[in-house]
Formats: structure tokens, sequence, C-alpha cells
């Protein structure tokens, strides 16, 4: 789903060739800008002309000076996808209020104010529901960014032959490189030098998402130091999140683990992860053409969010 769509409205989208993901991090930013035929699909092997991967550092200047940076250098056009990082966006779970749908954003924004550390005056949200848990409470999960802070990141993003598409997060990022499948699938994912997020996907929906801290520094940890104690860590939390799932939620158990850790070890991760879980770990493919673009999987997911909308409207079409 699109989130923010309170600031998503307001800009007309234009026609591209290409389709544009800014995945902003704690000191960085990643960018690709990639032909939309080839963003939408993962069975073409070689990248076409015109694709562009970049990865740039923030300085003090902060990050709308980056992307105007990236701007000059680059010449980016096309429709823009941008990724929140985590100390940008913050996602609560609160009681669906009982208003009409319309309500329903203007509700949430008094509700969620003392469980989030933006002021009601400058927050944005959007929603997105949450499964049903065991009780028969209906959930629901808000997510809030700065207003202000998206203002000057949009404003600089909008420019001749760019305009900013969509805003959304390294959660929906993520969950758009999965096939949309029947059975549940975990994934555990990162951005280079950001800490964990795991996220369970079912039927193209997102279950469940939580965000880990003390593994941001684990792709410099060497194969002995992740066998130690690291990987024994994350199986631990990866147990606890199937255990959620399986137990509050009534669903099926997890059918698929999936890893998409931008590090060297990797692979290795991926093998000692599997001998600590009864469930298949395999690494989450990328788009063919991408694969050793890993640590800009986040930027990537962005640009699908167009193929995504459209499987789901298919979808509907098809239930109906």
């Amino acid at each position: 789903m699109s989130l923010f769509t309170s600031i998503n409205n307001i800009f007309s989208k234009k026609q591209s060739d290409q389709l544009v993901g800014i995945s902003i991090q704690q000191e960085s930013i990643t960018l690709c800008s990639l032909p939309s035929l080839v963003a939408t699909t993962p069975d073409e092997s070689t990248p076409a002309s015109g694709t562009i991967f970049k990865h740039k550092k923030v300085n003090q200047l902060g990050f709308s000076q980056a992307i105007t940076d990236l701007q000059t250098e680059l010449a980016f056009t096309g429709k823009c996808h941008i990724v929140l990082s985590a100390e940008q966006s913050q996602i609560v779970q609160v009681d669906k209020p009982n208003v009409p749908s319309a309500e329903i954003n203007a509700a949430l924004k008094w509700q969620v104010k003392d469980l989030v550390n933006i002021s009601p005056d400058n927050m944005v949200l959007d929603y997105f529901d949450g499964p049903l848990l065991a009780g028969g409470k209906e959930k629901i999960n808000v997510v809030c960014a700065p207003i202000n802070e998206l203002k000057q990141i949009v404003a600089v993003t909008n420019t001749e032959g760019a305009e900013v598409a969509s805003i959304t997060t390294v959660e929906f990022a993520f969950a758009n490189l999965l096939a949309t499948q029947s059975d549940a699938c975990l994934l555990v994912c990162q951005q280079p030098n950001e800490e964990i997020v795991l996220l369970i996907v079912k039927q193209g929906k997102l279950y469940f998402h939580r965000r880990l801290r003390g593994f941001k520094q684990i792709a410099n940890k060497t194969e002995d130091e992740l066998a130690m104690t690291v990987i024994d860590n994350l199986a631990l939390e990866v147990q606890r999140s199937s255990d959620f799932f399986e137990r509050q939620l009534k669903q099926a158990p997890i059918k698929k683990i999936k890893v998409l850790l931008p590090m060297e070890n990797e692979g290795f991760l991926a093998r000692k992860l599997a001998e600590n879980s009864h469930t298949p770990v395999t690494l989450l493919a990328l788009p063919e053409p991408y694969q050793q673009h890993r640590g800009h999987a986040a930027a990537i997911g962005a640009t699908m969010y167009d193929a995504k909308i459209a499987e789901q409207a298919q979808e509907t079409m098809n239930v109906s």
C-alpha cells in the first residue's frame, strides 16, 4: 500500500521512462534509477541502458542537500519513490478507532500523540490494517513522520523531470521484493549500516514487522564472530517472531525464511541460520539484473510500488 497519501495526493503524476528509488538512511542515501520496464520484470537478466546506482554519504548539511547534490550530479528524472529511515518514521499499533473511514486519520493523530515523539501539529500519518489478534480485537498499524522534514525532501526532489510519486518505509520497500504467495514468508532484511528488520508477508500483505536493535554492525563480523553468538541471537529473534505469528495471530506456520543482508558473509549467515531453524532459509532474490546491488535493495523495492498496486488491483478484479 502507499503510505502518507495526504502528501502524495498533492502531486500530479508524470509519465516517465525511469523509476527512481531514493532510500534515506541514518548517515547516507542510496539511489537507483531504473528503466520502468526492467524494474517491473525481474526475468530480464541484463540491466538496460540508463540504469544508475549511487550511494552517497550525508554530511552535516542534511538529506535535502544530499538529494540536491545527487540531482546536480546525475540529473535523474522520472517518478521518484522515497523510503524513509527508521529515524524519520515511527510505527505504532493501536486499537482501530470507532469512527467513519474518512475520519480515521484525524482521530489517530490524537490517539498516538503520546506514543511517538512527533507533535500532532508536525505529524503526517497513514495506517495499514493489522491482523485480528487472539480475542478478536481489531488493531491498526499507524505510520507517522514529521511533515516539516518531508516537505523539504519533497521540495528538493521535485525538479524538472523528476517528481515524488510515493513515500514509504523500509518495511514496505523490502516487502515489495517478495513475489505474492499464499504461504507466509519471514524476511530478515537490512540496509547498509542500519538495524535489521524482520517482516512476515503472506498473500502480499504485511502481517508482522519488527525493527531489531544490536545488529547494525553485523556486516563487519567475521564468520567466527557470527557463529559464536550473533547468529544464535538472530535465530532467537526469528523464532520469537514466528511464535507470535502462529500463537497470537492464529496463523499457519512460516513456510520460508528469506535473508537480504548486504554483507560479504550473507550466504554463510543464511546457512548457519538454517541450522538453527526447522524452516528452509534462502537468500531473497532481487530482480535478476540487479542481484549484485543488494545494498540498494530498499531503493529497488520502492520502485516496484506501481507494479504492486497493479498486481493488487488485478487480484481484486479476479476475486470480484
